[in-house]
């Protein structure tokens, strides 16, 4: 079997030959390429090849099959040294966002959010309800192609506008403060941006795609039950059931702690709880993570990004590795994956090292 077959065997409740293996290359191919550690052939689509000879199956590298265009709204972007203004102008007001560029650890940081106060989402709620969405399924057709037997074609949906606040726009203590000092109006301007984000939704649900994803980044530490039972919880379910009545098969990305949460997305509805990071990263056992999720929940993770990385030794990372096989092992119910991503710093002979072990390892016990 390869990759793609083996996820698809599982996912209709088969067992496939041995647990399948995949990982998100997204944020370590920039170091690699820079680094020059790995060949130039595998620039743009040879990503694809390079997934194979890595020996992991190719599923995620961030895709929305839409995009967006807002009307009535001017955007400028200033860029000076490391740091990057983007300022959105609106006929109801403006908004401001600083980000700063972090050369040595490879991606960026918000040094000052677009969204501060309940006046600033007015703002941001008027850019989107007056957004149009239009689909972009070209880069999912190519990968449908390109992956072949070798993975997967995965698309992302909206995150739940909660999320996409605490997560990206505003950040968890503007938004803690609007929700303590304006609870009825947060609620009614939440209610619009989730009209907005079903409209990009939909068309994501109508990609060619089979696997769909709300790309969360939950961690419980941040969301807790409260926040989650009332601001994401309804949106989540809403689209995990209109997944599944598609025929396709709903992700959603959870890498942070998780004893707080990690039942209540699962019991929401999702398939595939993926990115799941245990201990000692996360806050739950490798052997006891199948106590925190629903009988029809596909744990996929196991294995966190600096593993992968010289702060472990060899002998660490496949003593590891074998230990979380020993539980993926025990049943078609687990993916193993990267928790969340490799990170730069990576080898990438540590990455193809999975390859041998679980053709040695992944066989299933019975």
């Amino acid at each position: 079997m390869k990759e793609r077959e083996r996820i698809l065997t599982l996912l209709a409740g088969g067992k496939p030959d041995q647990v399948p293996w995949f990982g998100d290359l997204a944020y370590w191919l920039p170091y690699a390429h820079q680094r020059r550690i790995i060949d130039a052939k595998y620039r743009g689509d040879g990503l694809y090849q390079l997934h194979e000879d890595l020996g992991l199956g190719f599923y995620l590298q961030g895709y929305e099959p839409f995009t967006g265009v807002a009307e009535n709204t001017d955007v400028e972007r200033i860029q000076d040294g490391v740091y990057t203004t983007t300022v959105w102008k609106t006929p109801v007001g403006s908004l401001r966002q600083v980000e700063q560029n972090l050369p040595q650890s490879y991606t960026t940081a918000i040094k000052e959010h677009m969204i501060k106060t309940l006046d600033d989402l007015k703002t941001y709620v008027y850019i989107c309800e007056h957004t149009r969405y239009q689909s972009n399924y070209a880069e999912a057709q190519k990968r449908a192609r390109l992956v072949g037997d070798n993975g997967t074609v995965l698309c992302y949906l909206p995150k739940s506008p909660y999320m996409d606040l605490v997560a990206l726009k505003a950040g968890i203590v503007a938004v803690t403060d609007m929700v303590c000092d304006e609870p009825e109006a947060f609620e009614e301007l939440l209610d619009r941006l989730e009209v907005c984000a079903d409209k990009a939704a939909q068309i994501a649900l109508e990609s060619p795609a089979e696997f769909l994803m709300i790309p969360e980044n939950i961690s419980s530490e941040v969301v807790g039950k409260g926040p989650y039972h009332s601001y994401m919880e309804r949106y989540e379910k809403k689209w995990f059931e209109r997944i599944k009545a598609r025929g396709k098969v709903s992700f959603v990305h959870m890498d942070g702690t998780m004893r707080g949460l990690l039942r209540e997305v699962s019991e929401a509805g999702a398939r595939v709880m993926e990115a799941l990071t245990p201990a000692p990263t996360g806050d739950i056992e490798i052997e006891g993570l199948h106590n925190w999720v629903a009988d029809h929940t596909v744990i996929w993770g196991g294995i966190p990004g600096a593993y992968f990385t010289d702060k472990v030794s060899d002998a660490q990372f496949d003593k590891y590795v074998k230990r979380v096989l020993d539980t993926w092992a025990t049943q078609p119910r687990y993916v193993l994956g990267v928790a969340d991503q490799v990170p730069p710093y990576s080898r990438p002979e540590r990455i193809a090292r999975v390859r041998s072990l679980v053709d040695r390892y992944g066989a299933y016990r019975n």
